[in-house]
């Protein structure tokens, strides 16, 4: 018992002899004392969160966060909610259900997950089933000009009032010429789809009291919404409210583009774009505004330039431990048909080749980081349900 009251003191002297140094160096080379304030707060700070749902919204950069999330899950030995059977998603674009998820029952005490991040379109009491009572929900957002454009691109085949249009310009100079509301579900992307995605109504009049109360609700569930165009200082609040390590959620961009398959829309294209998309303009508007006040509320300008440019710093580090030429590749490049991404109508979605030479520990890392989507989610299907039969990732084999 004294022995360890010895080892407490002498612990707390250590700290505050930190403390004080920490702050003579500061006011000698005049130094923003708040950068060193993670490093004292890490001695006392509260566990990690690891009860997590993230809402995968369409081409918003969210498939870099759920590879964040999956390689989290991973190294913490978590339980992942992931698609039941031969789904490579959950329920998409049907509003989502608990039976979508493996391993859920009919009736009876049903599993709890630790991390919930496929695309579904959000049902809060269904999602509930599943996540415990403490999750910590969050999301993205994209500005709805380039997320409309991005969808154009990718869902070009897939989705039936993209099929006729010349181009994006050209649809949206007459969008109900191409987009017909009896096929909403499967014109979801062409349409509001980051509101769709939240579960709402995406040909819903965008009436002032309509739009408000479903902002409120978002508010209420979602503990921080992400904003896609400031993806760093995203990363940056996030690590905060999660209490996760900075290697936590350093990561390289997924299911990106290259530039020659990015089009660029006219000024007046863009104009219409957001009347079009009047209910995700709104939605984005108002938490773009909103992610600006948290980041404020939490940190100083100076501080956030510096854990964005440690962030960075890190980025650039593994980098170049990680990538073969330090570059993005597309898929006639990518030597290792795994990490090769799945391609989607007239998008070319580009992927990484790893270093040769890497020891064990540091390709385990590297791999973990550009293994794109489907096939991440394979491998954990595969690790937490052996004995069902494996996810068909059959476009692997072209």
């Amino acid at each position: 018992m004294l022995s360890s009251l010895g080892a407490t003191q002498r612990c707390f002297g250590a700290i505050v002899l930190l403390v004080l140094t920490l702050f003579l160096l500061a006011s000698l080379q005049h130094m923003d004392v708040t950068v060193f304030l993670p490093l004292l707060r890490d001695q006392a700070e509260a566990p990690p969160i690891t009860n997590v749902m993230f809402l995968k919204t369409h081409k918003t950069a969210s498939s870099t966060v759920l590879n964040i999330l999956f390689r989290f899950a991973e190294t913490h030995n978590l339980s992942v909610a992931l698609p039941a059977g031969s789904r490579l998603h959950l329920g998409y674009p049907w509003l989502f259900l608990a039976r979508y998820v493996e391993g859920v029952k009919q009736g009876g005490t049903q599993p709890r997950f630790n991390v919930m991040c496929n695309h579904l379109r959000f049902n809060l009491p269904e999602v509930q089933k599943v996540m415990p009572n403490d999750t910590f929900y969050f999301s993205i957002l994209r500005n709805p000009v380039f997320q409309l454009e991005s969808s154009f691109i990718y869902y070009r085949d897939y989705v039936p009032a993209f099929r006729d249009a010349a181009s994006l310009d050209t649809f949206l100079a007459s969008p109900l010429t191409y987009y017909n509301r009896s096929r909403s579900l499967r014109n979801a992307h062409a349409r509001n789809n980051m509101w769709f995605d939240l579960g709402f109504d995406s040909d819903a009049p965008a009436e002032e009291s309509y739009v408000r109360a479903r902002l409120a609700e978002v508010e209420q569930r979602f503990q921080l919404v992400l904003i896609a165009e400031h993806f760093d200082e995203s990363m940056v609040l996030l690590r905060r409210r999660l209490r996760w390590q900075l290697d936590d959620i350093v990561s390289f961009r997924l299911n990106s583009r290259s530039q020659r398959s990015v089009t660029r829309l006219t000024p007046e294209g863009q104009e219409r774009a957001k009347r079009w998309c009047a209910l995700d303009w709104r939605l984005y508007q108002h938490f773009n505004r909103s992610f600006w006040a948290q980041v404020r509320a939490e940190l100083s300008p100076r501080r956030l330039r510096s854990e964005v440019a440690r962030l960075r710093a890190r980025r650039r580090e593994l980098t170049a431990l990680c990538l073969q030429d330090s570059k993005p590749k597309d898929k006639q490049q990518i030597t290792d048909r795994r990490l090769r991404p799945y391609q989607s109508g007239d998008a070319d979605i580009l992927g990484y080749n790893l270093r040769r030479g890497l020891d064990n520990q540091t390709l385990q890392v590297c791999q973990r980081m550009v293994t794109p989507e489907l096939q991440y989610m394979a491998h954990l299907y595969a690790l937490q349900f052996p004995e069902k039969p494996p996810k068909d990732i059959s476009f692997l084999e072209e």
